[in-house]
């Protein structure tokens, strides 16, 4: 499918999201633009690795400055704007709160107003959260499951999710929410538990490390694979309709089975060599959270092709290549859960 023509603005190109959904625009023919804070200090390293650096127009944007969202907005001039621009790690919420909150919701007001002010016919998505929901106890998340975050990230994504809901209803914007569940790939910071646990356990494979520690293995989530989520944010802004979706795998596992899905792709125990901290506990976590998809499957079309044992393969194998590690790499098999 080709939309020549069509332009498109990412606030928060840098990231993974950003990166790979820059990708797919690119192979559907759109002029692609995108944002960072400063773009001669940004290393846009996810777009260099996915070889569409050059192909970019990238702006430097403060999201928390109204004047300098409208300029980028009015120069670009896009069809369609992707705002997923905010500060990323439940984990680091806790310890920068006003920064998150700050970073995700007047920063999406800021993109809001400049949409409203310019009145020209511009679909919007922004990247909401799984942690809206909070705990989702024994039945998945849907769109009209109640919001009960549990974290400074959260509270944010809450706030910005109704925010652009007020912006929809009340001055007929084309605005859509992605209520996203957790979304892996090679492109996730290392803060993250998903990359912790795979670099880890490659160390310890390779004879650099003989311990990973973590916290909380009894968590569960709902682990996908970020290339596939950008397809249902772009898919969102291609109805007649604008909508809210629940963007998932309708699968979740404790973080316990996917740490032993890593370790057992490299041939090794986990029980072995995990060692548990206190101190790495977070004051608040979620202890079950999956997502129910169907919506997005009956709309959009759109549904998880890959779940998490392959997620957890891929991510390996990447990691593996990245190394030129290969000759440590035992016969892929299944952890029990």
């Amino acid at each position: 499918m080709s939309e020549r023509g069509k332009v498109a603005l990412i606030f928060g190109v840098s990231g993974q999201d950003g990166g790979y959904l820059s990708q797919m625009l690119l192979k559907h023919g759109y002029e692609v633009h995108g944002t960072s804070r400063d773009k001669e200090l940004t290393g846009f390293s996810n777009l260099k690795a996915l070889g569409t650096y050059q192909n970019v127009v990238l702006h430097s944007t403060a999201l928390n400055d109204f004047r300098s969202v409208l300029q980028t907005i009015s120069n670009a001039n896009p069809s369609e704007i992707y705002n997923l621009a905010a500060q990323s790690s439940v984990g680091l919420s806790f310890e920068q709160p006003v920064e998150t909150i700050d970073s995700s919701l007047n920063g999406t007001l800021n993109i809001l107003e400049a949409v409203r002010f310019l009145r020209r016919p511009i679909r919007l998505y922004f990247a909401s959260s799984s942690e809206c929901f909070g705990d989702t106890g024994s039945l998945p998340a849907d769109e009209m499951t109640s919001f009960r975050p549990a974290s400074p990230y959260g509270v944010a994504k809450a706030a910005a999710h109704w925010l652009v809901a007020n912006y929809r209803n009340s001055y007929d914007l084309f605005a859509c929410s992605g209520i996203l569940f957790n979304h892996e790939s090679p492109l996730r910071p290392l803060r993250f538990v998903t990359q912790k646990v795979v670099h880890g356990a490659i160390d310890i494979a390779s004879g650099k490390a003989s311990e990973l520690n973590l916290g909380n293995l009894n968590i569960s989530r709902d682990w996908g694979w970020a290339p596939e989520y950008v397809e249902a944010m772009w898919a969102m802004l291609q109805q007649d309709q604008p909508g809210d979706y629940v963007i998932a795998t309708g699968q979740s596992y404790t973080l316990e089975a996917f740490v032993a899905t890593a370790f057992e792709r490299l041939g090794l125990d986990w029980r072995k060599h995990v060692v548990l901290k206190k101190d790495l506990l977070r004051p608040t976590d979620l202890h079950f959270s999956v997502g129910n998809p169907q919506r997005a499957k009956m709309v959009l079309g759109w549904q998880a092709q890959t779940f998490m044992h392959d997620v957890v393969t891929k991510l390996i194998d990447a990691e593996l290549q990245r190394r030129d590690a290969g000759p440590i790499l035992r016969p892929a098999g299944r952890a029990s859960n």
